[in-house]
């Protein structure tokens, strides 16, 4: 992964899914980021939150203008990895066992009734809600028991950003095995309960989901895109003044492919 305002990135959607579907088959314990301007937000003023992210075994980027912005930069097409788009992907391989972590009881029980409408047998899968608290105050080692116990490939945790990074970065060393990804309010998208929805197919594709979270919950996300605009004129400088001194950035010219078709064949041992 190549570094982008100071967060590892990987744009190429194929080679993201070649990496985590490696580490699933060689049954390793990791953790994956969805990078959006909130998370790089911290990651910026940070340190600590800055190496958590970039310590993760991918990271992806959450964020169509965040992608096109720094395409324009480099002069080259960067195309964003939903973590939405990336979640409903990886439940359709129906192959996988999974574990799902955090938001609330509703939710969750919305979100297993909805995901086992694509696939069946994640009506016995763990669907765990967390005591709300904050990240140092979880009990990290009785919470991997519970999953080592499950013995899942994936592990989904949607505790929001960037407390879900913590957490993840924190579990990490009690955990047997297991992908972790952080992916927020995705749970809230795919649950059919309450008011967090994703952003209608139009807004998506005009690149505009950021507008529609804006007006779905202002308190909480119109104060995190202003930070986010507070710090971008300096990290934009920064990574012109990477170009300045001869940095290239070379993407891969394959065709990007959807890597489902590459890995059809039967997990769940």
């Amino acid at each position: 992964m190549e570094s982008y305002f100071n967060v590892r990135l990987e744009f190429r959607h194929a080679l993201v899914d070649e990496i985590i579907l490696n580490a699933i088959d060689s049954q390793s314990a990791e953790y994956v980021c969805a990078i959006e301007s909130n998370n790089l937000t911290v990651a910026n003023t940070n340190d600590d939150f800055l190496r958590v992210v970039n310590q993760a075994l991918v990271n992806i980027c959450d964020g169509s203008v965040l992608a096109t912005m720094i395409g324009r930069i480099y002069k080259q097409q960067f195309t964003s990895y939903i973590g939405a788009d990336l979640f409903i992907k990886y439940i359709q391989f129906c192959k996988y066992k999974q574990y799902f972590l955090g938001n609330t009881q509703p939710v969750l029980e919305g979100l297993k009734e909805n995901l086992s409408k694509i696939d069946p047998a994640i009506l016995g899968m763990p669907f765990v809600e967390l005591p709300f608290r904050d990240v140092d105050g979880f009990d990290y080692e009785s919470i991997a028991a519970d999953i080592n116990r499950a013995k899942p490939d994936i592990i989904w945790v949607s505790l929001g950003a960037p407390k879900q990074e913590l957490f993840m970065s924190r579990l990490l060393p009690y955990l047997d095995k297991g992908i972790m990804f952080g992916l927020g309010a995705v749970f809230n998208f795919f649950s059919g309960v309450g008011r967090v929805k994703r952003a209608p197919a139009l807004m998506r594709k005009l690149k505009l989901e950021w507008l529609y979270r804006a007006f779905e919950e202002p308190h909480k996300n119109v104060p995190r895109y202003w930070n986010f605009i507070k710090i971008l004129p300096r990290l934009i400088f920064e990574e012109r003044k990477k170009l300045r001194k001869g940095r290239v950035i070379v993407m891969d010219k394959t065709p990007d492919y959807n890597y489902v078709s590459a890995k059809t064949a039967g997990r769940r041992d």
